[in-house]
């Protein structure tokens, strides 16, 4: 009996995964350490019955007519899934994974990073003694920052990240934590402390506003000029979840214009952002190129998960990690 067929579309992912695939499947790789190009993706998955795709991989009604109906499950070894046409899946019966909460503490703790990183100025810092600015021994109010302690921290998007954010935060002696959430009340966070609020409240009361929420018609371009405007203007800006949530002309006039004090983001659009971007040009940005997960376990965890998933379903089992069907 011959072996179930899967096609794996980057060379570079965690080779635990690989190898579980390997023992029951037929593994073919797609060999170039980069996003797989649309051509190769179709011929690639031409009679497979399980694709393991990235987040770069856009996979849609024409990716799915190449593979044919033998096709059983899509599994990407990421935690968003807009890259995948669901409605098209669900209509073919084609079963779709995920990885979540596989990430969710080396997200958490890199969006930790990036609100000290921003409110301590700590770019400035290790950039003055490179660029010969640092002419004094020491100077009272030369680059100074904004602390976590007794701070209004503010979280849109209460969802496992966010918890997970808000947990980690609670130790520096923050003063309070406010959340908006489209969905509420959020007992976990709320039994931690969190205080819900609608989003122009917490715009207006917080020192440092944290994007963590989900991207979808309500949540697109939630933070624009108008949301910045309502921020103090020695707020911190930082975004982890997508880049869609963000109209980013916007936050660059905000930056430029001292709205808020400083940005933080790991997600934009476009990825990868070009190095001559605008936003770039701003001294109170950190800009990171999407490296929330980039965590040596977290991907092997990830790497497993999405492989796993794939041999549930050609094992004639449930997913271990379903996307949710419309």
């Amino acid at each position: 009996m011959s072996k179930p067929k899967v096609f794996v579309t980057r060379p570079d992912v965690p080779q635990a995964g690989i190898d579980l695939l390997k023992e029951k499947c037929d593994v073919e790789i797609y060999d170039q350490p980069m996003p797989i190009p649309r051509d190769a993706l179709i011929k690639g998955v031409q009679g497979k019955d399980a694709l393991y795709c990235l987040l770069t991989d856009k996979i849609d009604k024409d990716v799915m007519d190449a593979a044919g109906p033998q096709l059983k499950v899509i599994a990407t070894m990421s935690v968003g899934f807009d890259h995948i046409d669901i409605n098209e899946c669900k209509a073919r019966n084609i079963a779709v994974s995920n990885t979540p909460d596989v990430s969710t503490d080396s997200v958490a703790e890199l969006t930790v990073t990036l609100l000290l990183v921003c409110g301590r100025r700590i770019m400035d810092s290790a950039n003055a003694i490179k660029n010969g600015e640092w002419i004094y021994s020491w100077s009272p109010l030369w680059l100074c920052g904004r602390g976590l302690t007794n701070s209004t921290i503010g979280i849109v998007g209460m969802g496992r990240i966010g918890q997970a954010v808000m947990k980690r935060l609670l130790p520096f002696g923050v003063k309070k934590v406010l959340y908006y959430d489209l969905f509420h009340p959020i007992k976990p966070a709320e039994d931690m402390g969190a205080q819900y609020v609608e989003f122009e409240e917490l715009l207006k009361e917080s020192d440092f506003v944290v994007a963590m929420c989900n991207l979808s018609e309500q949540t697109k371009e939630l933070f624009n000029a108008k949301a910045f405007s309502q921020m103090k203007p020695t707020a911190v800006f930082v975004n982890t979840s997508r880049g869609g949530v963000v109209q980013q002309d916007d936050l660059y006039e905000a930056l430029k214009n001292g709205k808020i004090r400083a940005a933080g983001l790991d997600v934009m659009i476009p990825e990868p952002l070009p190095r001559d971007h605008k936003l770039t040009t701003l001294p109170n940005i950190v800009l990171l190129p999407h490296v929330g997960s980039a965590e040596e376990a977290a991907r092997i965890e990830m790497a497993t998960l999405a492989a796993k998933n794939i041999l549930s379903v050609l094992d004639g089992k449930p997913l271990v990690t379903p996307v949710p069907m419309p």
